[in-house]
């Protein structure tokens, strides 16, 4: 199948970020505080695209930003208005800053160029952060969000860089959520309003497309 000429354009290496959200070792790992939703970014295979897509964002020039979700040990500064916030703090493996928790999931490839984002608080890897400063520091136009969870952080990503005024494009296969059934279907009745869903072999064939000369 040819590339999309429209979204060869989009992902366009000069201005497209590529964004991994909460894919840390204690959250999609061997060990992770969230068995279920690691069990789902494995067994669909989107850890394996977002590696893909990583390691092709590397090849291209395309910025790579981790997005990591962490606590202190003590707790200042973090959110507790949610009941999602207060089931964290019981959890057996906890998002520790420092911790090996917090270090980006392999089988996920890391490069010295890559930014990683730290967050204490909050749901989204963009509101409340430096993630705004740094993609407009950087010329993004377009931002690729993957990772996890479709049920929280991914959305709220997308809804964020949306009213930040990026394009946002996401691989529906290169995100996961619990149970699968609602990722698909808030994909299709949600994300696909506000972003360009496509497939991560379409972004990796839009990376692979000749540029033309200016």
């Amino acid at each position: 199948m040819p590339p999309d000429t429209r979204l060869a354009e989009q992902l366009d290496p000069a201005t497209t970020v590529l964004l991994t959200v909460e894919c840390q070792r204690g959250v999609v790992g061997a060990d992770s505080a969230l068995p279920e939703l690691a069990e789902a970014a494995r067994a669909s295979g989107a850890l394996a695209r977002i590696a893909r897509l990583v390691a092709a964002a590397h090849d291209t020039g395309v910025q790579v930003v981790h997005a990591i979700a962490e606590r202190r040990p003590d707790g200042r500064g973090a959110s507790r208005n949610a009941r999602l916030f207060r089931a964290a703090e019981r959890l057996p493996v906890r998002q520790l800053t420092g911790s090996t928790a917090v270090r980006v999931a392999e089988p996920i490839p890391v490069s010295e160029d890559d930014l990683v984002l730290r967050r204490l608080h909050g749901l989204s890897p963009i509101a409340g952060t430096e993630a705004d400063a740094l993609l407009r520091n950087l010329g993004c136009r377009t931002l690729v969000v993957t990772g996890v969870s479709a049920n929280v952080a991914v959305p709220n990503a997308v809804f964020d860089a949306v009213n930040l005024g990026y394009t946002v494009v996401v691989p529906a296969d290169a995100i996961a959520g619990v149970p699968a059934e609602y990722t698909s279907a808030m994909v299709r009745h949600t994300l696909s309003l506000v972003a360009t869903v496509t497939t991560t072999r379409a972004v990796l064939q839009g990376w692979a497309r000749p540029r033309r000369t200016r």
